[in-house]
């Protein structure tokens, strides 16, 4: 579906609350309460029918004000990590252009959004690293210096950096293999793992090692939290930060596209694809094969525009809809194929 309309009309806001189909917090990365309507303090909720690996399920997600977010699938309370198990989302968002040029924290969430794709329980894998962590942190900020403070705490890390990794790894060698089977426009990337410090076979025993220079710091020095995923531009040799605006915007396109073939395999069916603005950056020969592709994967996607000839050339391969806003309110009116 192409939906299409001026900024701020609410095109986003639809793309958002279909993301929160999946695990995690949606392509804008809200918490339950920053999407609570404000002043009124009111809680909010989704509800969505979903076809996918020939089943169909009722699926209900809300959170009340200040309570954490809920879900129901097929009217069975259910933990998030289950929707992973019904259907995978993909998304991309204008917030991505700038992936290549900022830190590593943005190109470590994209990672593991695709390694999550392939993997549903790589989120508590990383969720029970990130606890650990934090608790270790406070320790070394305490300047605590018994040991046996330290010992369960690095264990479980430890443990779920090795999940972590193998998952990572698993996502780079998906999205490598997909890249290289595909006639495609877009450019292809060579994809590396790379860390600030290399993360050691045994971990626990490093981290143990490592605890005075921690403490110095007052922060973990080595571990997964410090990867960094590194793009080449295949066919150019040249890192992807150090390319031009549109080939880093066809190279993320190119990414996304692979996870999508990768997961029609993997999972049996291809995912959702949310692609916000998507044709920004990309020239109309770009832009047509996209959808081109988008259609030869099956995918249903759902893609935004501040105008209707952005998608001229979908043709009558997709529904279009224009989202308009009026007093405070967004409005979605079906459009004929343009």
């Amino acid at each position: 579906m192409a939906l299409f309309g001026p900024n701020g009309a609410g095109k986003t806001n639809i793309l958002e609350a279909i993301s929160l189909l999946s695990p995690g917090r949606g392509l804008r990365r809200a918490g339950a309460d920053d999407l609570t309507r404000k002043p009124e303090a009111l809680g909010w909720k989704i509800t969505g029918i979903l076809q996918s690996l020939h089943q169909t399920h009722e699926l209900e997600t809300w959170a009340e004000a200040g309570s954490p977010r809920q879900l129901r699938i097929d009217d069975k309370t259910a933990p998030q990590v289950a929707l992973g198990r019904i259907a995978r989302i993909l998304w991309l968002v204008p917030s991505m252009d700038r992936l290549w040029i900022e830190g590593a924290d943005g190109r470590r969430r994209f990672l593991d959004r695709a390694t999550l794709s392939f993997e549903p329980t790589h989120a508590e894998a990383v969720l029970t690293y990130e606890k650990a962590m934090r608790e270790r942190n406070r320790l070394l900020k305490d300047m605590v210096r018994d040991p046996h403070w330290y010992t369960a705490i690095e264990a479980q890390m430890a443990e779920a950096a090795t999940a972590i990794q193998r998952n990572r790894l698993r996502a780079i060698e998906e999205l490598t293999t997909a890249q290289a089977a595909a006639q495609t426009a877009f450019p292809t990337a060579n994809l590396a793992l790379t860390s600030a410090e290399p993360i050691p076979d045994d971990l626990q025993a490093a981290l143990a090692d490592n605890r005075s220079r921690d403490m110095a710091a007052g922060r973990s020095l080595i571990g997964p939290h410090r990867a960094d995923l590194d793009a080449v531009f295949a066919e150019k040799g040249v890192p992807a930060k150090d390319c031009s605006t549109g080939e880093q915007k066809a190279l993320l396109i190119s990414l996304i596209l692979a996870n999508g073939r990768a997961l029609a395999n993997d999972f049996g069916a291809p995912p959702i694809l949310l692609l916000d603005e998507v044709a920004a950056h990309l020239d109309a020969t770009r832009r047509a094969a996209l959808y081109d592709e988008i259609c030869a994967l099956g995918a249903q996607a759902f893609m935004t525009g501040t105008g209707s000839e952005l998608f001229a050339k979908l043709g009558t391969r997709a529904q279009y809809a224009e989202v308009t806003e009026t007093g405070g309110q967004s409005h979605v009116t079906q459009k004929d194929a343009l």
